[in-house]
């Protein structure tokens, strides 16, 4: 951030008193401009033994397969925020939808939560940010041309959980190094 929304004015990088963080701070006004993470939310979709995928229509990641997901919207809640996305991203509906899986990674600014739930009848389709949505048994997913880490992980640890039938809720905390492995950065989204 180089100026301030308020005033136009540049902004200065440094702590402000009381503070413990390094914030943008108008040189004019004395506004204090607040960056916190950004909340993904999506749904991991079952129908029968097979997962609803959707290969993405947009950068990042353009032509790659993920679950439908998004940024989560201001006044909705973070499972509204799933299903809308599961309507606008593969005009799916979801049923029996139950909190699955949080990941919380600070060193990129972004908390994702996914919940897991059963397609409803057999509509889905594809939505502008897709360009082709698709059910696909475990044997069949496209693993090396997944979009993202965390979808990786996430479609990893429901077919373990499938076989014994139990889905806890789990949260991870993946560090540096996961990113640098996997190729995953900080870029806009």
């Amino acid at each position: 951030m180089k100026y301030c929304s308020e005033c136009g004015k540049a902004v200065e990088h440094k702590i402000p008193e009381g503070d413990d963080r390094l914030r943008h701070i108008c040189t004019r006004c004395n506004i204090i401009h607040y960056h916190n993470p950004r909340v993904i939310v999506g749904c991991l979709i079952s129908q029968g033994e097979q997962v609803l995928l959707c290969r993405r229509a947009i950068e990042p990641r353009k032509n790659y397969w993920t679950i439908p997901a998004g940024f989560l919207e201001n006044g909705e809640t973070m499972l509204h925020g799933a299903l809308r996305e599961s309507q606008e991203e593969a005009c799916a509906e979801v049923d029996n939808e139950s909190l699955y899986r949080l990941f919380d990674i600070p060193y990129i600014n972004q908390v994702y939560v996914f919940y897991r739930g059963e397609l409803r009848g057999n509509h889905y389709g594809i939505g502008p940010e897709s360009l082709e949505v698709k059910l696909f048994d475990e044997k069949d997913i496209p693993w090396s041309e997944l979009a993202f880490p965390v979808v990786t992980d996430l479609l990893t640890e429901y077919f373990q959980d499938r076989k014994s039938g139990n889905f806890p809720v789990r949260v991870e905390q993946p560090g540096p190094l996961w990113a640098e492995h996997t190729g995953w950065s900080n870029k806009p989204r």
